[in-house]
């Protein structure tokens, strides 16, 4: 067969702040044969996520920056065309991560596992049934460790991680308290049965969480920053746990925000207050993959969680649909269908 034309968006250049479109690039340009173990993918969608944007930047973070030039970094659900790797053959859809391409050639083994659309939709691997779902899962089992009758506060609980968090919670007995960013976020988190939804616009959103919390709050389940995280450090019980997955008010800030230095205060917070804090990625806890896919598996098929997804169509249509993403615009996990 002969060599694959393939379209991709490459990093152009870093951003200064928020990302702007002529921080990409759309090229084209052949790909060869498989080699030895190697196989041959067609990108059928395309996930987008908040990590992507500090994948953009130069500095230090927990995986290595895209370098300028470089195909942007990101999950795939893909179909093999051709394969020379045994466990895999042409037509088997897969989980992969094959960045912001229509076609990749990738070695076999990196292939995350195989997909069978009978039993969930493939997107579905992408969002509830993958890397936001697993992050949502591994960081309540390791870090938040609900127990029944607690308050758990999710802030970007519309979105793939925070949804997640929230009914898995609930499905431990916990109170679930959703904060999200308008009326038809804050209407989804209720049709979710999260036990409160508040909106964190709202010019007295700090004593709404307050009234919904009317025994504090022992787990904030961090995806944001700012103002959000502002009004939840008040509540925090003794012994209150804190997974942070994300912190998507700054991931455009260009130097630390203007005012008093608060750090003082919140390091006595954790000392005053016994809490736990952790940073972490979903790869922190790898060893519960098996046991998400058991049990994620059968809440979704029993229906007791549900998902939402923001599809956009057109590879090109990837860079400004980060951008959105970066703002808020999406209403669900935000995939690319290629």
């Amino acid at each position: 067969m002969s060599e694959t034309m393939n379209t991709r968006i490459v990093l152009a250049s870093r951003p200064q702040g928020e990302p702007v479109p002529d921080n990409f690039r759309l090229e084209q340009h052949f790909i060869g044969l498989p080699g030895e173990g190697q196989v041959l993918l067609r990108n059928r969608y395309l996930s987008l996520d908040p990590y992507m944007r500090g994948r953009m930047n130069a500095g230090r973070s927990y995986a290595a920056p895209v370098e300028i030039g470089a195909v942007m970094d990101g999950g795939t659900v893909s179909e093999v065309l051709q394969s020379r790797h045994p466990d895999f053959r042409p037509g088997d859809l897969v989980l992969a991560h094959a960045g912001w391409q229509t076609h990749a050639l990738v070695d076999g083994r990196t292939l995350k596992r195989k997909l069978d659309p009978a039993q969930l939709p493939l997107t579905t691997a992408l969002g509830v049934y993958g890397m936001p779902g697993f992050t949502a899962y591994a960081g309540l089992h390791e870090i938040g460790k609900p127990q029944p009758g607690e308050t758990l506060v999710v802030a970007a609980a519309s979105g793939p991680v925070g949804a997640t968090v929230g009914q898995i919670a609930r499905l431990q007995g916990a109170r679930a308290v959703g904060i999200a960013g308008g009326q038809a976020k804050r209407a989804y988190l209720e049709e979710l049965g999260f036990d409160a939804a508040l909106d964190h616009r709202a010019p007295d959103f700090a004593e709404q969480l307050r009234a919904a919390c009317p025994d504090g709050i022992d787990i904030y389940f961090e995806n944001v920053g700012g103002k959000v995280f502002d009004a939840v450090l008040p509540l925090l019980n003794d012994f209150a746990r804190i997974p942070v997955c994300g912190l998507v008010a700054h991931y455009n800030d260009r130097q630390l925000p203007a005012g008093p230095d608060r750090l003082p205060l919140l390091m006595g917070q954790i000392l005053s207050r016994h809490l736990s804090v952790r940073g972490f990625i979903q790869h922190d806890f790898i060893s519960l993959y098996p046991q998400f896919l058991r049990e994620m598996g059968a809440w979704l098929r029993e229906k007791k969680i549900r998902w939402r997804e923001d599809i956009v169509d057109g590879l090109e249509n990837a860079p400004s649909a980060l951008i959105g993403l970066l703002q808020g615009k999406n209403f669900g996990k935000l995939i690319v269908r290629l």
